[in-house]
Parts: C-alpha cells; structure tokens; sequence
C-alpha cells in the first residue's frame, strides 16, 4: 500500500472509509467511492473523490482474484465461515446429544433420505429477526436458524424437503424458520413437486410471540392450498406439540418414529393440571398411540433410519403432482400370472374367516404390498402395490377382524386414503368381503352414519380406474358403499363364492317368514337363491363371475384398457362431503 499523502491524512481516509462503508466491498460505491477495475490487471486505483485532501493507490499482486473487503475477513472468508457454522447448527456439544437420543441430526436425515449429491439448500443464511430477550446477541443467532430447507432427488425424481434442526433453540419455530418452509412450499407448487417434512421440533418459539403464532398460520395456508395438487408427506422424527400438530394432520400422509416422535397439543404436565390424569409422553402422543388408537399417524418406524429408507420406497408409489400419471416401473411379474392357490383361499363354511392380505399379495406384483394404517381399524387394510408395473391403490375388507364389518375407523381410514388415489390420478382395486356395517349402540352415538357416508362419498366421487372384486359376501349397504357397479365402479368382478344380498339368511327368514315354518329349510332356500354370485350377475351388476385363478390376469389386462379413461364430475367449486 502506497499512500499518495502522509500518514495521518491516510489514516483518517480509512477512518472515513470505515465509517461510511458499512457492508463492504458494496458499501464503497454507497460512501462515494469510485472503483476503477480491470479484470486482468494487477492495478486497482481507488480514488477518495468526497474528501478531496485523501488520495490513495493501492496495488494488489495476488491470484486468483476474489472479493476484497476493508475488514479482516475477506467476503469469500466470510461466506466460508458462515457456511461452516451452518453445517454445525447448534453446534457439536448439541449433536453429539442428538446421536445419544438415538436421533439423526437435520442434515444427516436429508442426506440419507435424498440421493447422493442431489439436495441444494436454500436460506443457508438466513437468521432470525428478534431482539428481545437477548436473543439479538451473536450467540443466539445461527444461520439458517432452526430449519435446513431444499430440493433434492429420490431415484431421480424432484422432491423438496425441509428438516428442523432440534439443536437450535430446540427445533423452535420462528417467523425466518416458517419464512424458510413457506419458500420451498410455494415453489414446490409452481413446478409441480411433492413436499416431505421432517418434523422434530419442541413448539413455537415463545420469545417471538405472535409472529411465530403467524409464521404456522403461512405454513398451514399452504397445506390446504397444496393439498389435491402436490403430495405432502410428514415423517415426525421428535416432538411436535401445540399448533404444530395441525401441519402433520394437514397433510396427506403422516408418519412416526418408536421411541422418539410424539404428537399432541397439550403436554403431559398440562394434562395433569388440567384433568388431573397422569400419563406419559409416550402414552399420550407416542407412535403406538397414534398409529393404533387415534389413527392420527400411517405408520410408525423403529429408528430414524428405517423411518427414511422406508420413506424413499414409498415415494416411489406416489406421482409428482396431481396431472402426473402413477409412477410405473418396469415389471419383471408376467402379467398372465394365474395364481391357483386362490381358487382354495376363501372357505366354503361362509363364516369362517381367511386373511385379505393372501389375496392382496397373491395378485399384486412381485407380492410387493406397502401397507398403510396396518394396526388401525384392521376391519379394513388399505395400501399401494403394483399391478403390471402401474402404481394402484388397494382398498379390501378383512374377514380376520369383525369379520369384515365397516366401522365408524374404517370407513374414515378407506375414505381419506380413496380421495388420495382420486386426486392423484391412481386406479383403486376393491376387494369385498363385508356383512354390513357394524351395530350396536357405541357405533350409532358415534355416528356411523355420518361416518359410513365418507367412504361411500369417496367412491362416488372418484373418477379414477375403479376395479372391485367381490370374493364372499356382499351384503346390505356395506354391498353398495364398497365401490359397487352402482357408484360408477367400471369393471366389477365376482368369484364363485360370491354372495350378494340385503342380509344374511338367518336374519332374512326371521324376517320373511317370521317363524311360521321351518327355519332350516327356510334358510336353505334363500341360500340356494341369494348366496352366490347368480343374483347380481343376472342382473350386470358385475360383469362377470371369473374363477380367483384368473384375477391377476383380469385386473392387469383392466388396467390397460382403463388407462385412458376420461371421466369428470358436474361442476362445483367442491362438494360438502359429510365431515
């Protein structure tokens, strides 16, 4: 550095420089400064024009060029550095209590759950905006706060992510924190692009007040404004309490870690001062509570590593946007396949009961069968499979519990996951084995009538391929709610065993004859008459009666022919289906 004047008048240019440049280098040219620079040259001049006494020259001899700042560090440095502190988020003391929980950090999880090299970051640097409560000091300001966000692949296909970080402030969400998710939400939405979030995170960050209250209020609008249009998936992987819960229940699939995850609006500590219950975290929002008393959950995973590796198979069932078609994978299974173990499945004593999932792994490919809600209302199982390479949804009656009555859960869980495949272009494959619904006065003050009604609503509405296989019985409303030839189903089968009536023949004689003749002989007649398939095939309520060999051949070939159907509902800003 060559001064062009004396010490001291060099000495106050810089203090001005100082003084007036307050973001450099960019505050140069806001102090005044003229910049000369040339690429290729070794010579920068820097003349001081605002303080007419000051001239200096400086010379830099040094390659490769990069940015130059006033301060010590130069930007580049600065960048590093703060990039560095990013990758650490709370830093090591924190993740190292990370690991002792058995719990991933935020990163880690997004590098095992994308590809290798696919995740870009978006807001590296952002930091929150409070001051109060000392949180504007150095120390409690990280950048890219509480959350890591971005997009990424999965075998190749777009996702975007985001992932609290639990060892800043505790996952705590923020106005930059929900600021950060509303960013990734909203572009996920202008391309087209599922959005997964891994939720780990203790609340709302009280020091912000309102404005965290605000920032989950962004993030909620954007769930309902999403949903119908992009998946969105959330794997809770720690604490998620208050109003945090509503963003996992906003979104179409909703998954949980044993041990680790709880979802509840209320603590255990104001549930006790509330109603005076003791109770556990684990037993009040746990994975086992949510994922076979509440429902609230799909699914529930032994360690964050299952959890993740289990969330990019399912990803792979699952279509980009809802005006991408269902995923299709090469498919090794011959679509031909007969499968004679099915013609001895079902058990001619009609009250004896047999497991759905037989069928279901029989016919589908490669017996590959992602179940969902498997210890919830088990009366129904409901999931994704393949058929010939295509992505479909299964929906079927379990005999092996409540013999397959629908209930008040099951119609819930069959509805909510039929208006998934409905919205996201996948064809539904039905397979009935239902007596009815389920009575008694629990069932009726609960309203399983208002309740019942979502399943049947969701099959009317669905304009998606709808193929329904009746394998035993078929009876009274539960015939007509279970996507029958009647709510639009398109092809719709029957197996020999088949038998489609209002009620089973002990009730109906009770009924018709009312005890005035021979009960067994009564109910042998309306057996012969009403228990098989001849009734409603006479009548092309289902298309066909086909033998249970042939299923797989019949659905797959289906299938191909439904892939181009074109079908639309009246017009209607929505439907009042009945909440």
């Amino acid at each position: 550095v060559t001064p062009a004047v004396g010490h001291a008048g060099w000495t106050a240019g810089k203090a001005a420089w100082f003084a007036q440049s307050s973001n450099p280098p960019f505050g140069i040219m806001a102090a005044g400064l003229s910049v000369l620079c040339c690429s290729r040259s070794l010579t920068r001049v820097l003349r001081v024009s605002k303080y007419k006494s000051l001239s200096a020259t400086i010379r830099v001899v040094k390659e490769p060029r990069q940015w130059y700042s006033v301060g010590n560090l130069t930007v580049q440095e600065r960048i590093e550095r703060k990039s560095q502190r990013a990758m650490l988020g709370g830093g090591q003391q924190r993740i190292d209590a990370q690991h002792k929980r058995g719990k991933l950090t935020a990163r880690e999880r997004i590098q095992l759950l994308l590809d290798p090299d696919t995740f870009v970051e978006y807001d590296k640097f952002v930091e929150h905006r409070c001051s109060d409560f000392g949180m504007g000091t150095e120390d409690n300001k990280f950048p890219g706060d509480s959350v890591v966000t971005g997009q990424g692949q999965i075998n190749g296909r777009l996702v975007y992510v985001f992932s609290q970080d639990f060892t800043v402030f505790g996952g705590s969400l923020s106005g930059a924190h929900a600021q950060k998710i509303c960013k990734i939400m909203d572009q996920a939405l202008l391309v087209g692009a599922p959005v997964i979030g891994l939720n780990d995170s203790g609340g709302a960050r009280i020091q912000e007040g309102v404005e965290s209250l605000a920032g989950y209020a962004d993030i909620f609008l954007r769930n309902v404004l999403n949903s119908g249009v992009i998946p969105q998936i959330s794997l809770v992987m720690g604490p998620c309490a208050g109003g945090a819960v509503y963003s996992p229940a906003l979104t179409d699939f909703t998954f949980m870690v044993k041990g680790t995850s709880y979802l509840f609006i209320t603590g255990p500590d104001v549930v006790k001062s509330v109603t005076n219950e003791d109770v556990t975290q684990e037993d009040l929002g746990g994975a086992k509570t949510h994922t076979a008393v509440s429902g609230v959950a799909h699914r529930a995973f032994e360690n964050d590593i299952d959890a993740l590796l289990n969330l990019r198979e399912f990803f792979n069932y699952i279509p980009l946007n809802n005006k991408d078609p269902a995923p299709i994978r090469e498919c090794q299974d011959p679509c031909d396949r007969l499968v004679p173990g099915l013609d001895t499945l079902v058990p001619l004593e009609s009250t004896k009961a047999y497991d759905m999932l037989d069928v279901v792994h029989a016919i589908v490919d490669e017996r590959e069968f992602f179940e969902l809600m498997p210890n919830y209302a088990k009366n129904i199982v409901i999931g994704f499979a393949r058929m010939n390479g295509c992505t479909v949804g299964i929906v079927g009656n379990q005999p092996k519990v409540a013999s397959g009555c629908l209930d008040i859960n099951s119609s819930v869980k069959g509805a909510r996951f039929v208006r998934f495949c409905d919205a996201f272009n996948i064809p539904i494959i039905t397979f009935v084995d239902v007596p009815g619904f389920l009575p008694g006065t629990n069932q009726e003050y609960g309203g399983i009538i208002r309740h019942g009604a979502k399943l049947l609503y969701a099959f009317a509405e669905a304009t998606v391929p709808k193929i329904t296989v009746i394998t035993r019985k078929a009876y009274g409303g539960a015939y007509d709610v279970m996507s029958s030839k009647h709510l639009r189903g398109d092809l719709n089968y029957a197996w020999p065993t088949a038998e489609v009536a209002v009620m089973g023949s002990k009730g109906a004689v009770q009924i018709i004859f009312k005890g005035k003749v021979n009960k067994e002989k009564a109910e042998a007649h309306y057996e012969e008459t009403f228990a098989n398939p001849f009734p409603v095939a006479v009548r092309g309520f289902v298309d066909d009666i086909i033998q249970p060999a042939t299923t797989r051949m019949r659905i797959c070939r289906d299938l191909e022919m439904l892939a181009n159907k074109k079908q639309t509902n009246p017009w209607k800003k929505h439907g009042n289906i009945p909440l």
